[in-house]
């Protein structure tokens, strides 16, 4: 199957990657392989971050999760993406992320493609991170410790080895079942693993520690006491108000890498900060505007909450991969009539095909 994504196509139908069709193009290409990909997106759209429109996602805050809509566009195309957040799905046998994007072209409205963006999260989630460590870890950094063994641990450990090197990984989980999940699923793919029996045990001779855990509540994952000099952070967990992983010490003595200031401010480990404590916008480190790492005792923190820009990128690099591997299939989603004013014409015209 070709993909044909000029503006000739039949415009009614749309380019739609299901859940399968998504497991599959991973298939094809590789995890690491689909990582990187989406990684190099990543850093194309991050040295052209101010053609972007910019704006904290919009979300609707329940008592046991969150909604939310995230949109971006530089002009050309535009993206959004609906994602929630629900930790006590885990307990009901349910994700608790789960996601779908659009990405349209801006001169017509039209959407080009839609694709479930549970697993494409996943993915890009573990991109940003690595595209963000490699100014930011010390050098030769080959140990990560990741807290959190859920369903993006495995993500982020390809995304590490894949992109800065990593080879030796300490797990920790409250839950001994999801370690020793994460550690199987990573068995064969050239990692040394140690299955740790608590986050301080985890962080012991680490370089890199990623905290990704799911509890909806200010917690402490890492205390003080845990981080030593040198090391990099990389927070993913708190993503919302109320939700954090690290103990406000640990902030005041890194130097704090964020996305974007006026989202992480809301939802990142910084809401436990005054809303004037310096941060460095990411983008600036990427376009060679501002310092990464500037010395070997320095303490870094990514503290990532995810940006539009970032699904942007994935679905950016999914649409440039259809062709490659014809999974997806057609939608008739646009109603497209012969005479474009005569939509209701069009509804008594498919009479005759009943």
């Amino acid at each position: 199957m070709s993909f044909d994504s000029s503006p000739i196509q039949s415009l009614n139908l749309v380019p739609f990657v299901s859940v399968d069709d998504m497991m599959h193009t991973v298939l094809d290409i590789g995890v690491a392989e689909m990582i990187t990909g989406i990684a190099g997106y990543i850093e194309q759209d991050f040295a052209r971050w101010e053609l972007f429109d910019k704006t904290p996602r919009v979300a609707a805050h329940s008592s046991v999760g969150v909604i939310e809509l995230m949109p971006t566009s530089d002009g050309v195309e535009y993206a959004f993406k609906y994602v929630n957040g629900h930790p006590k799905n885990t307990k009901e046998g349910l994700q608790t992320v789960t996601a779908f994007g659009v990405l349209a072209d801006v001169d017509s409205g039209y959407p080009v493609l839609i694709s479930e963006m549970t697993i494409l999260t996943a993915l890009r989630t573990a991109a940003m991170s690595a595209v963000a460590a490699r100014p930011l870890a010390p050098a030769g950094a080959d140990t990560m410790a990741i807290i959190g063994n859920g369903a993006q641990s495995e993500f982020q450990a390809i995304a590490f080895q894949a992109l800065l090197g990593i080879t030796k990984l300490r797990l920790y989980d409250v839950d001994p079942v999801a370690t020793r999940k994460c550690a199987a699923n990573l068995a064969g793919r050239g990692f040394e693993i140690v299955e740790c029996r608590s986050g301080e045990e985890a962080v012991e001779g680490a370089h890199i520690i990623t905290t990704v855990t799911a509890d909806k509540q200010c917690a402490t994952i890492l205390t003080d006491n845990m981080v030593g000099a040198g090391v990099h952070i990389n927070a993913i967990g708190g993503d919302c108000p109320g939700k954090t992983e690290l103990h406000k010490d640990i902030l005041l003595r890194s130097d704090i890498f964020v996305e974007f200031p006026p989202q992480t401010r809301i939802e990142g480990e910084i809401q436990q900060l005054d809303a004037d404590h310096p941060v460095t916008e990411l983008w600036q480190v990427l376009a060679g505007q501002k310092t990464g790492r500037s010395s070997e005792r320095q303490v870094t923190l990514f503290d990532s909450v995810g940006f539009a820009i970032e699904d942007f990128s994935a679905l950016r690099f999914l649409r440039d991969q259809l062709e490659r591997t014809g999974r997806y299939e057609t939608l008739d989603m646009i109603a497209d009539p012969d005479e474009p004013r005569d939509l209701f014409g069009m509804i008594q015209r498919a009479a005759a095909t009943r």
